[in-house]
């Protein structure tokens, strides 16, 4: 973005300098001078306006684009497979635990491959739906496993890819509660039409109660994973 930025500037530099160039060029002495300031000042005034407005654009895009997530946004990671999204929240302990691609089997209940021996994600809670408490930023880390997804929520005018062997990184704010479909708007196969999901976003106290649910119901699944080992 910033060398497309800085060559069309320069190239638009190249372009006014070609343009003002026949103004000093010296005039036949039979032919009668022009007034160069009526001329070339409405020129110059437009070149200037126009730079000042490329150039603030381009920091207004930066600052609006590329500002990380603060410290304390919430952190939910989006995992895209074939037709399917997974959300994974990190727990109590604010950590994600491992992940393996060989232990991925979501017909033993484990899409996502998590790495039972490791203790941090023992309370890691993985789920097909993703819920959000209103007014609160959250830090979505998307990642594939099979091919590109387009992680799209109209509602919100969020988009961003999950690429396979990649992580990459959007936040927003959820501002009003409700229900906002969730897409793939990146064909992934036969089944891409069926790769849809949905974003709840609840009142805090509705969503910490979803959220202490859900980790109740990990921690049985993981007792009993254990257990049959």
């Amino acid at each position: 973005m910033k060398f497309n930025l800085v060559t069309i500037f320069v190239l638009f530099l190249l372009a006014q300098i070609l343009l003002i160039l026949p103004i000093f060029r010296r005039r036949p002495r039979d032919q009668q001078p022009r007034i160069w300031l009526a001329e070339s000042l409405p020129l110059l005034l437009f070149g200037a306006v126009y730079v000042w407005m490329a150039m603030t654009a381009q920091r207004l895009w930066a600052d609006d684009r590329y500002e990380g997530p603060s410290l304390t946004a919430m952190q939910v990671e989006v995992v895209g497979v074939q037709f399917q999204w997974y959300f994974r929240y990190p727990g109590e302990d604010a950590t994600f635990g491992s992940t393996r691609p060989e232990l991925v089997n979501a017909a033993a209940g484990n899409p996502l491959g998590l790495d039972l021996r490791d203790s941090e994600g023992d309370d890691d809670i993985v789920s097909s739906e993703l819920v959000l408490p209103v007014g609160r930023e959250v830090d979505l880390r998307l990642r594939a496993h099979d091919v590109i997804h387009g992680f799209f929520i109209p509602g919100m005018r969020l988009k961003e890819n999950a690429v396979p062997g990649l992580t990459l990184h959007v936040h927003f704010t959820p501002e009003t509660a409700g229900t906002y479909p969730i897409l793939c708007t990146q064909v992934c196969g036969l089944g891409h039409g069926h790769m849809q999901a949905r974003l709840r976003v609840l009142p805090a106290a509705e969503f910490a109660d979803w959220l202490q649910a859900r980790e109740g119901k990990r921690r049985a699944e993981e007792a009993a994973i254990k257990g049959g080992v």
